[in-house]
């Protein structure tokens, strides 16, 4: 049997692998100069830094098994010493950030938000994320966005602002983006909205020694893989697949593996074309907004100020910030993330306008020493032609329940891989391996 696989991100490597560890001849084609789709590496200052996918966590076992398998290492968030930094509207309080992401708000509103966190929580476990669409309610869950709900059932503006920073630091989209099944069914994937926002024993617990993309680079290094190689077409029939790049190679083969999110997968020339259901589907799944900004300090000064770094507000363009230092404390690198519409309006400003949006936030949060960074590094996943946008896909409502049950299928020997087609851990890099795993068991089965 011969096998193409369509991207070089952990989905598609991790297919190629298990596939060829099973004797199949596999090839893969990647658009990119590198492997590790939305895995990539940078520097700043002379460290390393992750511009892409950056941590695991709690729950996360194929990874961390992968990790120690390639011979990597990893270290801890920086969140054993001092507070995180929670500020909606003019309330701004501290947290402990070994106590979980739950602030410390007035009565009434801590209230409040412990009523949302209870109900989002119940409803949520109800939700099977291999079928969120089976639900009794789906319809009913399917037919409003989150924001609908964050409306209807936080009665404080604290309470609600605290919901809206959540969303989009997890889906890099606004709560009226997305529907509120799929808010259900991410929440359940990844355990509970309590692991997706927590550092330790949550979903932002580890990183790799030199950066994420070390996982993706050391499994291509036994496969064969073709750079610079995007693909503009696959043919495929009773008998087999033809996949040609946009420079005219041909690859023909038994099977095709797509590994790339369904916007890009959505993009391709099918021959024939793909069934409607499966084509609208690719239309209605864009992937979230966001730009990953870094800031190298000489020294981690924030930990001084008894803060570690991490921040969440409702004020931006940056809502959400990490202490990304080097394990070492050499110098100190803040992490902020801009997303969401704040991330839209913020890409069309000019590079100067854009930076000094930045550090003012970051200036707002830790003080005039965050006026001054030695360097400054910006990351907008949407400008990347073979990404146009991250962390994944969302689904607006509606998607769910007209579309989800065409997700996962193969269509005839076409079959897709990536985070996005996760049942668990869905928009993880440890989603991304499972996902991967389980469409080479499809292939070998």
């Amino acid at each position: 049997m011969k096998v193409v696989v369509i991207g070089a991100g952990l989905a598609g490597l991790c297919a190629a692998r298990d596939l060829q560890r099973a004797g199949v001849e596999v090839v893969v084609l990647e658009a990119r100069d590198r492997v590790g789709g939305r895995l990539e590496g940078g520097e700043i200052g002379g460290h390393p830094i992750e511009l892409g996918g950056t941590w695991v966590g709690e729950g996360h076992a194929r990874m961390y098994e992968l990790i120690e398998e390639l011979g990597l290492q990893i270290f801890r968030t920086w969140n054993d010493a001092g507070q995180v930094l929670i500020q909606l509207g003019d309330k701004r309080v501290l947290l402990d950030g070994t106590q979980g992401a739950i602030p410390r708000l007035n009565p009434i509103a801590l209230a409040d938000l412990a009523q949302g966190m209870a109900r989002f929580g119940s409803l949520a476990r109800g939700v099977d994320p291999a079928e969120p669409w089976s639900h009794p309610k789906a319809h009913h869950l399917d037919s409003q966005t989150f924001e609908t709900w964050v409306r209807r059932n936080l009665r404080t503006a604290a309470g609600r602002a605290y919901f809206r920073v959540a969303t989009e630091a997890i889906f890099a989209a606004d709560a009226a983006d997305i529907s509120l099944l799929h808010a259900l069914f991410y929440a359940t994937s990844n355990t509970d909205l309590e692991t997706l926002m927590a550092v330790d024993g949550g979903a932002q617990q580890d990183r790799v020694v030199g950066g994420s993309v070390l996982v993706a680079q050391r499994l291509a290094s036994g496969l064969e893989v073709r750079l610079s190689s995007p693909v503009a077409s696959i043919a495929h029939d009773d008998t087999g697949v033809t996949v040609t790049t946009r420079d005219g190679d041909a690859f023909a083969a038994d099977r095709v593996v797509v590994a790339l999110p369904p916007t890009l997968a959505g993009r391709l020339t099918y021959d024939p074309v793909l069934p409607a259901w499966r084509d609208q589907l690719t239309q209605v799944l864009p992937a979230g907004t966001v730009a990953k900004t870094f800031a190298a300090y000489p020294t981690p000064f924030w930990r001084e100020q008894g803060l570690n770094g991490q921040v969440a507000c409702d004020t931006g363009p940056v809502k959400v910030t990490f202490d990304v230092s080097p394990p070492d404390g050499e110098i100190g690198v803040l992490l902020g993330f801009v997303e969401g519409g704040e991330a839209r309006r913020w890409q069309r400003l000019s590079d100067s306008e854009r930076r000094q949006g930045v550090i003012d936030s970051f200036v707002r949060y830790f003080g005039p020493a965050a006026g001054d960074p030695t360097a400054y590094v910006e990351k907008d996943w949407s400008a990347e032609e073979f990404s146009r946008g991250c962390y994944g896909a969302y689904f607006a409502p509606g998607v769910w329940t007209g579309y989800g049950d065409v997700l996962r299928p193969p269509i005839g020997r076409i079959h897709w891989a990536g985070a996005e087609y996760a049942v668990e851990w869905n928009g993880y890099m440890e989603g991304a391996v499972r996902s991967g795993s389980a469409t080479a068991r499809e292939i070998l089965g």
